[in-house]
C-alpha cells in the first residue's frame, strides 16, 4: 500500500466511487425493505426501562433492543433522562447500577452514535474514567489498561476481561489479542467494571471487565441502514445492515468495510467484518442467541521513532519497518451461541458454547511469523434467588473452561517481508484453562447489599517443538493456579444517591505473546516468567440531583506484586520479551459527571487522577524505587456538549486532554500532554420512506502536533506521533420502521 495523504480541505473530491457504493447500499435496502413509515432520530438521552433490583426477572428474558434512534414520529427534543436503574450484566448477576458495589461506567447509544469514524476504541471510551486507550497508528490496533493494567502491553489487552455478546475475547492465558472483531457502528452499549476481577472472571480480569453488546434486529419484520464515511488521509468506512423480528425470531446482518493510509507513512490498514446475530425466544423461560462472525483485518507497522527521526518529520516510519515491510493480518472466524432458561421461578440457567479459527501473520525485523489458532469454550452458570422474611439472597455457581491450538511457524525475514526456507521455529502449542467461581449477594431492606466472590483457576500450557532433535528440544510445559476473592458492598442512603467499596485480588499469568517471546531462543517458552498478583480497594459515590446532574467518584487503590516489564537483548535487538519487573502501587481518582441544563443540551465530562509508580523495578536502565511508570499520566480528562435544535440539528464540541508522561523507568525523558479541540455538526431529516443523518466532524481542529504514544524502547525508538487536523464527512440512512 503507498501513503496518500488527504488535504482536508480537498478530500471530498476523491470520493465519487464510493458515494456511489452509499447509493447501491440505499437502492438495495429500498427494494428489499420497502417503504416505510417516516420518523425522526431520537435526542441523546432518551429514557431507560428500569428493571427491578437485584436478578432479572427470570419469566421473562428482556425484549430485542429496538433501532438506535428509534422513536415516535412527533417526538420532539427532551431533557436526557437520568437514571441508575439501568441494569447491567458485567457482575455475572444482572444487577441495576445503582446497586453495584464496584465502580462502573455503561456507555451508551447516544455517546456511540457521536463516533465520526467508528472504528476505534478510544472513540466508544472516551467518557469512562480510568481507562486509557493508546491508538497508535491511528487505526484499530490499540492499546488499552484499565487503572494502568495492561499499560505496556506489546501486542493485545492483557489484564482486562473482553466480552463480545456474552462471548469472551480473550484466550484462555487471559489475553484478547486485538478487538477487531467489534464493529463500533453496531454497538448499543459498552458496560465497563473497573478495578480487581480475577474473582469473577479468572486471570484476564485483573483489571477489570469490558462488556460489549450489539445491537438486536429491528421489532419490525425487516428494516436497514446504510452508512458512508469519508476522511482525512484516504479514510473510508461504509456500512450495511439489515434486521427485524419475525414471531419468535429477531435477526441481525451487517457487513462493513473501512480502509486508511494512516497519519505517517506505512500505516496503511483495511478492515472487513460481517456480523450475524440470531435470537429465538422459544417461551417466556427460554431463549437462544446465536452468532457467527468473520473478520479479516490488515495493517502495515511503522514502529516508533528516535528523536534525531522525529525532528525530521512526524510522519516518517522507522527505518526497520520499511526495510523488512512490518505488517500484521488477521482472518478471523468466530461462531457461538449462548442461552437462557428459567426452571423455575427462583432457578436460572446461563450458557455459552463457542469456537474461534484464525491465521494470523506478522512481518518483523527478525522473522515473517504464521500462526493458526483454534479456540474453543463453553461457560455454564446457575443462578438461585430466594426473598426471606427481612432479606434476599442471590446465590451464583458456575465454571468457565477454555482451549487453544497454536501451530507456530517462523521463517527469516530476508528484507521487503520476503521469507527464506529455512525454518527458524516450527511448535505446537496448547492451551487450557479451567475456572470455577461462586458469587453471593444479600441484599437488606435498609438499603444496604453485601457480596462475596470466590474463585480458583488452573492454567497449563505445553509446548511441542517440531524442530528437536538429540541436540536441543524446547518443548516443556508452564502450569498456573490461583485462588482470588473479592467483596463489595453498597449501599442507597436514598433512590438518587448511594455509596459503595469493594476490596478485589488480581492474577494475571503470563499470556500467550508473553511465553512465547522467548531471550533465549526463536522457539520454546520464556520459563522465567511467573504469575503477577495484585489485591486493591475502592470507595465511591454515585448519584444524580434531580433530573438535570449525575455524578460518579471512585478512589481506588492497587498494589501488585511481580508486575511486567518489557526489554530487549543485544543478540536480538529489534524483539521485546518481558520479565517480572518488580512491584508497583497504583492509586487514583476517577469521576465522571452529566449535566443537562435545559432542554436538548447534554454536556458531559469524565476526570482521572493517578499515580502510577514502581515501588521498585529492574529494567535496562538500571534498578530504581519510586519512579514513575511510563506512559501513565497524571491527568485525564474528557469533556463534550450537544445540543438539538429543532429535531433537525445538532451541534457539539468535544475536548480531550492528556498531561506529559514519562517515557521509561529512569523518568529521564518525558514528553509533554496535549489538549484536542473536536468539533461536529449534523443535519438530521425524514424522507418518504426512510430517515436520514449528514455529519461533518473534526479531531485535532487546531492541528496540534503531539505524541499519542511511548514505547520503553532502549534503543530510542520511543516516539508515535499523533495525527493533526483531521476531518470526517459522514452519511447514515435508516429504513424501516
Amino acid at each position: 500500500m503507498t501513503h496518500r495523504s488527504v488535504a482536508p480541505g480537498s478530500m471530498f473530491l476523491r470520493y465519487p466511487a464510493r458515494l456511489a457504493t452509499l447509493a447501491v447500499f440505499i437502492v438495495a435496502g429500498q427494494l428489499a425493505i420497502g417503504p416505510a413509515t417516516a420518523q425522526t432520530l431520537s435526542p441523546a438521552g432518551q429514557p431507560q426501562s428500569a428493571p427491578p433490583p437485584g436478578a432479572s426477572d427470570p419469566q421473562k428474558p428482556a425484549p430485542p433492543a429496538p433501532p438506535v434512534g428509534q422513536v415516535k414520529p412527533d417526538e420532539q427534543p427532551q431533557l436526557p433522562t437520568i437514571t441508575y436503574d439501568v441494569v447491567v450484566s458485567a457482575p455475572r448477576m444482572e444487577l441495576p447500577l445503582k446497586e453495584v458495589p464496584a465502580a462502573t461506567s455503561v456507555v451508551e447509544a447516544d455517546t456511540l452514535k457521536a463516533m465520526p469514524r467508528g472504528i476505534g476504541a478510544e472513540e466508544a471510551f472516551k467518557l469512562v474514567p480510568g481507562v486509557k486507550i493508546d491508538n497508535q497508528a491511528d487505526g484499530e490496533r490499540v492499546h488499552v489498561s484499565i487503572r494502568g493494567q495492561g499499560l505496556l502491553t506489546e501486542r493485545g489487552v492483557r489484564g482486562i476481561k473482553v466480552l463480545l455478546d456474552g462471548l469472551p475475547l480473550n484466550d484462555p492465558t487471559g489475553l484478547a489479542p486485538d478487538l477487531f472483531d467489534v464493529d463500533w457502528l453496531t454497538v448499543s452499549r459498552i458496560e465497563v467494571l473497573r478495578g480487581p476481577s480475577s474473582a469473577l472472571y479468572g486471570g484476564g480480569a485483573a483489571g477489570g471487565v469490558i462488556n460489549i453488546t450489539t445491537r438486536d434486529g429491528a421489532e419490525v419484520p425487516v428494516a436497514g441502514e446504510a452508512t458512508l464515511s469519508l476522511g482525512s488521509y484516504d479514510f473510508w468506512k461504509g456500512l450495511a445492515e439489515v434486521g427485524g423480528t419475525s414471531d419468535r425470531l429477531n435477526y441481525r446482518l451487517s457487513v462493513s468495510r473501512n480502509s486508511g493510509d494512516g497519519y505517517r507513512v506505512h500505516t496503511a490498514f483495511d478492515s472487513t467484518n460481517i456480523y450475524g446475530k440470531l435470537r429465538w425466544t422459544a417461551s417466556p423461560t427460554f431463549h437462544l442467541t446465536a452468532i457467527a462472525a468473520n473478520t479479516a483485518f490488515f495493517n502495515q507497522n511503522a514502529e516508533g521513532l528516535s528523536l534525531v527521526w522525529l525532528q525530521q518529520s512526524p510522519k516518517l516510519p522507522n527505518p526497520d519497518a520499511l526495510t523488512f515491510n512490518e505488517y500484521q493480518r488477521t482472518e478471523r472466524f468466530t461462531t457461538g451461541v449462548s442461552g437462557y432458561w428459567a426452571m423455575t421461578q427462583s432457578n436460572e440457567v446461563t450458557f455459552s458454547a463457542y469456537l474461534r479459527h484464525w491465521n494470523w501473520r506478522e512481518s518483523v525485523p527478525s522473522s515473517v511469523q504464521h500462526r493458526t489458532y483454534n479456540t474453543p469454550g463453553f461457560i455454564l452458570q446457575y443462578a438461585n434467588h430466594r426473598t426471606f422474611h427481612r432479606f434476599t439472597n442471590h446465590v451464583t455457581i458456575g465454571t468457565d473452561v477454555d482451549w487453544q491450538g497454536i501451530d507456530d511457524v517462523k521463517y527469516a525475514n530476508l528484507g521487503a517481508a520476503l521469507e527464506g526456507t529455512t525454518r527458524l521455529a516450527d511448535q505446537r502449542i496448547d492451551q487450557r484453562s479451567v475456572g470455577i467461581y461462586a458469587l453471593d449477594r444479600v441484599e437488606f431492606p435498609s438499603g444496604w447489599a453485601l457480596t462475596a466472590d470466590i474463585r480458583s483457576d488452573w492454567l497449563r500450557n505445553s509446548l511441542s517443538d517440531n524442530l528437536s532433535s538429540r541436540f536441543m528440544d524446547l518443548s516443556g510445559q508452564q502450569n498456573f493456579g490461583k485462588t482470588t476473592g473479592r467483596v463489595g458492598a453498597s449501599y442507597n442512603i436514598t433512590p438518587e444517591a448511594g455509596l459503595y467499596a469493594s476490596w478485589g485480588q488480581g492474577f494475571l499469568p503470563p499470556t500467550t505473546e508473553e511465553l512465547s517471546n522467548n531471550p533465549d531462543h526463536l522457539g520454546g517458552f520464556n520459563a522465567n516468567l511467573v504469575p503477577a498478583t495484585s489485591q486493591g480497594e475502592e470507595v465511591g459515590a454515585r448519584g444524580h440531583v434531580g433530573s438535570r446532574l449525575s455524578y460518579d467518584a471512585t478512589f481506588f487503590n492497587l498494589n501488585t506484586d511481580n508486575d511486567f516489564g518489557r526489554y530487549r537483548v543485544a543478540s536480538r535487538s529489534l524483539e521485546t520479551f518481558y520479565r517480572n519487573a518488580g512491584s508497583s502501587r497504583r492509586y487514583g481518582i476517577e469521576t465522571a459527571v452529566g449535566w443537562f441544563p435545559v432542554s436538548g443540551l447534554a454536556i458531559r465530562a469524565a476526570y482521572t487522577w493517578s499515580n502510577f509508580k514502581y515501588t521498585n523495578v529492574k529494567s535496562l536502565f538500571g534498578e530504581f524505587s519510586n519512579s514513575v511508570m511510563p506512559n501513565s499520566p497524571a491527568h485525564q480528562f474528557y469533556a463534550d456538549g450537544e445540543y438539538t435544535w429543532n429535531a433537525h440539528w445538532v451541534f457539539g464540541v468535544g475536548t480531550e486532554m492528556q498531561s506529559g508522561w514519562f517515557v521509561d523507568q529512569s523518568n529521564v525523558a518525558s514528553v509533554d500532554g496535549f489538549t484536542l479541540v473536536n468539533p461536529r455538526v449534523a443535519y438530521r431529516w425524514t424522507g418518504r420512506g426512510y430517515r436520514g443523518e449528514i455529519s461533518l466532524s473534526a479531531r485535532n481542529v487546531f492541528g496540534q502536533q503531539y505524541i499519542a504514544f511511548t514505547e520503553p524502547d532502549p534503543d530510542g525508538n520511543s516516539y508515535q506521533p499523533g495525527p493533526t487536523r483531521e476531518v470526517f464527512f459522514g452519511i447514515r440512512i435508516l429504513l424501516g420502521q
